[in-house]
């Protein structure tokens, strides 16, 4: 179960602007990781850091501007002509669950109808009595009536709706699932529950999880490795539990800093706070050296000028920092 399934290598994603040739907004710089499988790897940043952009780079949304993508060691050249299709090995192994649940599903067709597209596309039913059986084997796998399938998305709650979205990345029996904030548009109560029926599926079906958001106590309690990511870049990858713990570059700790708490025993096992400077950058005209290094506390000189390298500050711990 600790084989390495997939991985990205000097991955980067650019995107020119519209009426302007010669500026582009480089969205991913020089990212690699690898995920273990039936593991969940957690990937944290703000809104416009490139969390998105990286996921659809991974399940084949959008190919990389440079860098490769490889999975169960056969590398993929999605560099190569975007018209080509994707190998159908990538699109049924790697699926992606959207951010928006409600805007993923065609509100003029039924929940049958919307699992039976993929089923079909893959193969696996073709016949009404065969996609009856498989709908109905989903539903129930996301802990939903078999009655649902006759229901339109529009009838659903955010709830059961990002359930649906679930079932319908399940049709093709997937290694690797890409979940884009799963959690940001339900409820406090919702959320749990769709946590804890995503751990179930990732028990049962030997599951691997790219887990993105934006919200660091979803990925504490889900994420066995979390990474951060700054203005398209990681900048400290280690397991969750160190990085809560023993935070190494300055922009996770000011991330951790600033989580809200409700006691002094929870204020007592947050770094010390760390006040935030300015805002992100843009990524049209990055800045030179560090990424970071205009809003860090703890910058010199040399910060500027350089970019620093990834180093393993301690065993299975990352950090793209000068001071760590």
């Amino acid at each position: 179960m600790n084989a390495k399934i997939l991985g990205v290598e000097g991955l980067e994603k650019e995107f020119a602007i519209r009426g302007r040739t010669q500026r582009r907004v480089r969205a991913v710089r020089n990212v690699s990781f690898e995920l273990q499988a039936g593991k969940t790897l957690g990937l944290v940043g703000e809104s416009g850091s490139g969390k998105t952009t990286t996921g659809y780079v991974i399940q084949g949304l959008y190919r990389p501007t440079k860098g490769s993508v490889w999975f169960r060691k056969e590398n993929i050249e999605l560099i190569q002509d975007e018209k080509k299709p994707l190998p159908e090995k990538w699109c049924r192994h790697i699926q992606i669950v959207l951010q928006n649940p409600g805007a993923s599903l065609n509100p003029s067709r039924t929940i049958a109808q919307c699992l039976a597209v993929p089923l079909r596309a893959f193969g696996i039913a073709k016949k009404r009595r065969e996609l009856r059986k498989e709908v109905s084997e989903l539903l129930e796998m996301v802990n939903l009536p078999s009655d649902y399938s006759k229901k339109y998305p529009g009838a659903l709650s955010g709830g059961e709706k990002q359930r649906v979205a679930l079932a319908r990345a399940l049709c093709g029996s997937p290694s690797v699932l890409v979940l884009d904030e799963p959690t940001s548009a339900l409820d406090v109560s919702v959320q749990a529950k769709i946590l804890s029926l995503i751990l179930e599926l990732q028990h049962a079906r030997a599951l691997t999880f790219l887990l993105i958001s934006h919200d660091l106590s979803v990925i504490r309690n889900i994420a066995d490795r979390g990474m951060i990511m700054y203005l398209g870049e990681i900048v400290e990858t280690s397991d969750t539990i160190e990085l809560f713990t023993s935070p190494m570059h300055p922009y996770t700790k000011m991330l951790l800093s600033s989580i809200p708490v409700v006691s002094e025993g929870e204020e007592e096992l947050k770094p010390a706070r760390v006040l935030s400077r300015g805002e992100i950058p843009s990524s049209i005209d990055t800045p030179t050296g560090c990424c970071f290094h205009p809003r860090c506390a703890e910058r010199v000189h040399e910060c500027a000028e350089n970019v620093p390298e990834v180093r393993e500050v301690r065993p299975g711990h990352w950090v793209k920092c000068i001071k760590a």
